[in-house]
């Protein structure tokens, strides 16, 4: 296996540190490794939303792990253009979101031009990731986190997390 290929498996299975039940590769938010002279390791990442808390957390888990696979010079890049989807989550990474009970996302919204502002809730209809029913009312656009929303089932009565779609 060339250094390239092991440095890529290496940053491919590092976790969210927000969604330990996704890769950073699951996620979509790792784009690109590259290694450079067989010495330095160049990864690209890009955050799920400006701002985002874990992004320091992303980087030093990176770095901490290509450093104990034997890379001692690694590089971590924010990469902001094209700027992430939820569209990026892989279908592993759908999976491993509703087994772990949180709603994955839909179709990202498709845009062109000038994002409009709206001030009311977004307005999506996750179904239950415990029993699947569609009668899913939203409790907070707020979850643990800024990329998730709280919902309850109207079937089954659970709360549950869905992660938007961005």
């Amino acid at each position: 296996m060339s250094a390239a290929e092991r440095a890529a498996e290496v940053a491919r299975q590092v976790r969210d540190p927000e969604m330990p039940m996704l890769t950073l590769a699951d996620l979509g938010v790792l784009r690109d490794v590259e290694v450079r002279g067989g010495e330095e390791v160049v990864v690209s990442i890009t955050p799920t939303y400006t701002g985002c808390p874990a992004m320091a957390t992303m980087r030093d888990d990176l770095v901490h792990r290509l450093r104990a696979a034997g890379f001692d010079r690694v590089e971590v890049r924010i990469v902001l253009d094209p700027p992430w989807t939820s569209d990026w989550i892989t279908e592993r990474g759908r999976a491993a979101l509703r087994e772990a009970g949180l709603s994955a996302p839909g179709p990202a919204p498709r845009r062109t031009g000038p994002i409009p502002l709206t001030l009311g809730p977004a307005r999506s209809a996750p179904a239950c990731p415990r029993c699947g029913s569609a009668a899913t009312r939203l409790t907070s656009e707020f979850g643990a986190t800024a990329c998730k929303a709280l919902y309850r089932c109207t079937g089954c009565q659970e709360p549950f997390e869905h992660v938007k779609e961005i």
